[in-house]
């Protein structure tokens, strides 16, 4: 018997990729608008889509900023949950084998998202192409989306009249949530959120945050290694 039709499996997972891109850039609408409705310039918005690219920790310095934090406090915050992807690439990198300039590039779009479409394809081929498909496609619908949010909030008189100083934790949390897939993470989810609010009146902005930054990341830390597969 021979195997599955490469030309199939290539268009399924483009297929594929796409609608994850599609669905996930939509969400660069909401940041680009609350973005500018915390206090950054249409640029300012624009630049961090563009340089950091990264939702949560985009979601996390502007809900910093709007709650009257520091750019420092929101830019730790940020780092922090940002942290995630380093440990992505260090599974990417031999998975896809790129060397030099295209690993430089593919840097920059590891994201939740580009590593889940890539991560357990039959062959590095289709593993490259879920990877590169998310993420680019991620890249340029989060960036231009981006745009027009800041474009249209910018343009809003009073924002606070539209809801709009919500809709950080909002957003935040729409794309958190479809990631607490299991019970260990729920339950690191609530510990979490409860160490964060439990922090909010005792200490300045953007701390909460890093603090239950903190807690995932020890949880994480001291969770059982599996010792094969499930």
């Amino acid at each position: 018997m021979s195997g599955p039709d490469p030309d199939v499996a290539r268009r399924a997972v483009v297929r594929d990729s796409l609608g994850v891109a599609i669905a996930t850039g939509a969400y660069g609408v909401s940041f680009g608008a609350v973005a500018v409705t915390s206090g950054l310039d249409v640029a300012q918005a624009c630049a961090l889509s563009l340089l950091v690219f990264t939702g949560a920790s985009q979601f996390a310095l502007v809900g910093v900023l709007a709650a009257g934090g520091s750019p420092w406090a929101g830019a730790a915050s940020a780092c922090l949950l940002g942290t995630r992807n380093t440990l992505y690439g260090l599974r990417l990198a031999p998975l896809l084998g790129w060397r030099g300039w295209r690993r430089a590039a593919a840097a920059h779009v590891v994201i939740d998202e580009s590593t889940a479409m890539a991560w357990g394809r039959s062959t590095p081929a289709l593993a490259r192409t879920g990877f590169l498909v998310t993420g680019v496609g991620i890249f340029a619908l989060w960036n231009a989306a981006t745009l027009l949010g800041a474009l249209a909030g910018s343009s809003v008189a009073d924002p606070e009249a539209l809801g709009l100083d919500a809709a950080v934790a909002a957003a935040f949390l729409a794309l958190l949530w479809p990631r607490v897939d299991s019970p260990a993470a729920r339950v690191v989810a609530v510990l979490a959120a409860a160490v964060a609010l439990g922090a909010v009146p005792l200490t300045p902005a953007g701390v909460p945050v890093l603090l239950a930054g903190g807690v995932a990341l020890l949880s994480g830390l001291l969770a059982p290694r599996g010792t094969g597969a499930d």
